[in-house]
């Protein structure tokens, strides 16, 4: 019986550590998708209902003021790393050039796929 060959067994220490390194990938992309989709912007539209982000400028790394509408009114505030704070309620409503359609975000992906220095 010695010409027989050993099989590994499916619990070694070579198929735990690729186990783990497999997994260790898997959550590193994950985490890099959802920075690069914050950090792009290329999440979905927010809000749907009767509060919604229209607009946003950065003013600083972590400073920027937000246009939100809130039923017919909109609002200017501004938002910091110490806080929100209520700038100015507008009395005439801003009208916000109208552009085309967010896109899905499967088309959106591709769109970044594409650019030149990424991957693929």
């Amino acid at each position: 019986m010695t010409g027989m060959a050993q099989t590994a067994s499916p619990l070694s220490v070579s198929s735990l550590a690729q186990l783990t390194l497999s997994l260790l990938a898997i959550v590193a992309l994950i985490v890099a998708l959802s920075w690069a989709l914050k950090r792009f912007k290329l999440a979905a539209p927010r809000g749907s209902g009767e509060i919604s982000v229209l607009d946003e400028l950065s003013v600083g790394p972590r400073d920027r003021i937000v246009l939100i509408r809130v039923g017919e009114s909109q609002l200017l505030i501004g938002i910091s790393a110490a806080g929100m704070v209520p700038l100015t309620p507008l009395a005439v409503p801003i009208v916000l050039k109208g552009g085309p359609p967010a896109p899905a975000f499967a088309e959106r992906l591709r769109d970044f796929m594409r650019r030149p220095g990424s991957p693929a």
